[in-house]
């Protein structure tokens, strides 16, 4: 018996849809609000053009101007004979060839393409995620083989380690180490960001990593102590290869849970992507576009990381 497929085309138009219904709503709501879009304020908070003022060294004179396109070369003659050659964009010019000019008097300005606050946001968040997510897989992974250890010490303090951090709101435990435990060691704002979010993540990481070591059959273990593999062979290469496995989908969404945590470091003034948005839209008033563009470079981050997490899954399954 044939079985006809389904067409899928009507359940996808249905989706476009509801994302055009949406979009109208949202064009409707903004309308109400008598909301002016603009856009085209947007593009200098990720790029801009930096103008840097070129002074005289010294007293002197206009000696000789040579325009050269956009670009002026401005050469002043020093009291004590010393030229001074200075390159400036041809329309910041203030001075003409013959003008007495006295020390630190601006020639023109220099212009050269400079990051903006969202580009910097972006670099800190994503070397923040970075460094706290190496570190808070390391931690939770021992943290994690520590609650399975047969030693009650390491047992009772990986467990009161998760349990006090998960049982508290991580932006309490970034104050807590900003301002007592920084205050105390003179750590830097970055340092204790990166510790709280390592600290915070590795004790999620630790939950994930026992409840997989612990779904692999216990006969794993067993059949690799008859081979012969001690008790940290068996679990380095038998029972941990097979646990990743079956923890990748939950690492992978707190990971992209980390991502979205560093927007909390600021308040601790580390001017990370959410932070870097709030000072944008005081200078800038346009409030919904830096929040669309915030929000869209979250997920340029957290999708490939998704999709990255998705096809390794799928490979290792298939190595099964």
């Amino acid at each position: 018996m044939i079985k006809h497929k389904k067409a899928q085309w009507p359940w996808h138009g249905l989706t476009a849809l509801v994302l055009v219904g949406l979009a109208i709503s949202l064009y409707l709501a903004t309308s109400m609000m008598a909301y002016e879009w603009r856009w085209n304020r947007v593009p200098q908070y990720f790029a801009y053009q930096a103008e840097e003022a070129q002074r005289a060294a010294s007293y002197g004179t206009v000696a000789e101007i040579v325009v050269q396109g956009d670009n002026a070369r401005v050469t002043l003659k020093g009291e004590d004979g010393e030229p001074q050659v200075l390159d400036v964009v041809k329309d910041s010019l203030q001075l003409s060839r013959g003008d007495d000019v006295a020390e630190g008097d601006q020639i023109g300005v220099t212009r050269h393409w400079a990051a903006g606050p969202l580009a910097w946001g972006l670099w800190t968040t994503l070397w923040l995620s970075v460094v706290s997510g190496a570190l808070g897989l390391v931690i939770g992974l021992f943290a994690g083989l520590c609650r399975l250890s047969n030693n009650p010490t390491l047992r009772d303090l990986s467990t009161v380690y998760v349990e006090l951090v998960r049982g508290t709101p991580l932006l309490v435990q970034i104050f807590i180490f900003y301002f007592f435990i920084g205050t105390v060691l003179n750590l830097s704002r970055e340092f204790a960001g990166v510790a709280a979010l390592a600290l915070f993540t590795g004790a999620y990481v630790a939950e994930i990593v026992r409840a997989g070591v612990q779904s692999i059959a216990r006969g794993q273990n067993e059949a690799a102590r008859s081979l012969g593999l001690n008790a940290s062979q068996s679990m380095r290469h038998v029972i941990l290869p097979q646990a990743f496995k079956r923890v990748l989908p939950p690492l992978a969404g707190q990971f992209i849970s980390l991502v979205k945590d560093t927007s909390l470091v600021s308040v601790i003034a580390i001017t990370e992507l959410t932070k870097s948005g709030r000072e944008a839209i005081t200078t800038s008033f346009s409030t919904f576009e830096i929040w669309f563009c915030v929000a869209g470079l979250y997920l340029l981050i957290n999708l490939p990381l998704s999709h990255l997490a998705s096809r390794l899954e799928r490979r290792l399954a298939q190595s099964d």
